[in-house]
This record gives C-alpha cells, structure tokens and sequence, in this order.
C-alpha cells in the first residue's frame, strides 16, 4: 500500500492517510460493519473497549482471507458521540498497520441497541496468493 498524501492539502487531523494506492496484483476482503459484541452476546460499556472488540471481530473476518488487520487499506467508523472519538482513535491507532490507512470517523444517532458506541467496517488488500505450478505429467509412450 502506498501512501497518497499531496503537499497541496492539509496533513491528516489524525494517524490516518488521505488515500491510499494498491500495487497490481492484490486482492480485496470488504468486511461489513462490526460492533462491539462478544461471541457470547455481552457488549463492553467503554467505546475503546467495543473498539478493540470490533478490530477483534475484523481480524477473526480478515483471518478467513489469510489477512490481517495490518492488511486494512480502508476504514469507515461510527460513533455515537464525540466523547466516543478518543477511544475509538486510541484503537485504531493499536490495531492499524504503517503506513495507516485511509478512514473516516462519522458521529451518527445510534445503533440498533443503544448499548452500542462504536461500528467499524474495513476493506482489507494482500498481495494475491501464489497459485503452485501445475505438475507436468507425461503420458507414457505405446
């Protein structure tokens, strides 16, 4: 992934990249919007510990693709406050690789449940996996 920062545009507010260029040859995982809530149906009270479970929940998505959270190329985040912007941010910035991907953080009314602060959707990339080269056979000679 390469950074795509002009010099003609303000730096980013936070740790994110304004854009982000994938070589040829990669392959794309779209993950669908995560909340906070563990396998078991409990959901955390603090917005950087449903963060943490949400990039838990991704990378466990990423892991089916042989990714992970280091392979995110794009985040879309949520949060149901301001107040709920540092701990998510506090997150990201754990669990994102370097350089860090493009995002963007919207504050939304709410979620399904009102318990919920954050959701998080990713795109991931990864270089394409090696195919093994066909195995030559000959055919007997009659």
């Amino acid at each position: 992934m390469k950074p795509l920062s002009p010099s003609s545009i303000r730096a980013p507010f936070a740790r994110y990249s304004h854009g982000v260029e994938l070589s040829p040859g990669h392959r794309l995982a779209l993950c669908s919007g995560q909340l906070g809530i563990a396998a078991d149906g409990t959901i955390p009270e603090g917005a950087r510990e449903q963060a943490d479970l949400c990039f838990a929940n991704i990378a466990a998505i990423l892991g089916e693709a042989g990714m992970t959270l280091k392979d995110i190329v794009r985040i879309n985040a949520y949060v149901t406050e301001r107040a709920h912007m540092r701990g998510y941010m506090e997150s990201r910035d754990a669990h994102v690789g370097t350089p860090p991907p493009a995002s963007t953080l919207m504050i939304v009314s709410g979620f399904t449940l009102p318990e919920f602060k954050v959701e998080i959707e990713v795109v991931a990339a990864a270089p394409e996996r090696r195919r093994k080269p066909a195995r030559t056979v000959t055919a007997p000679k009659f």
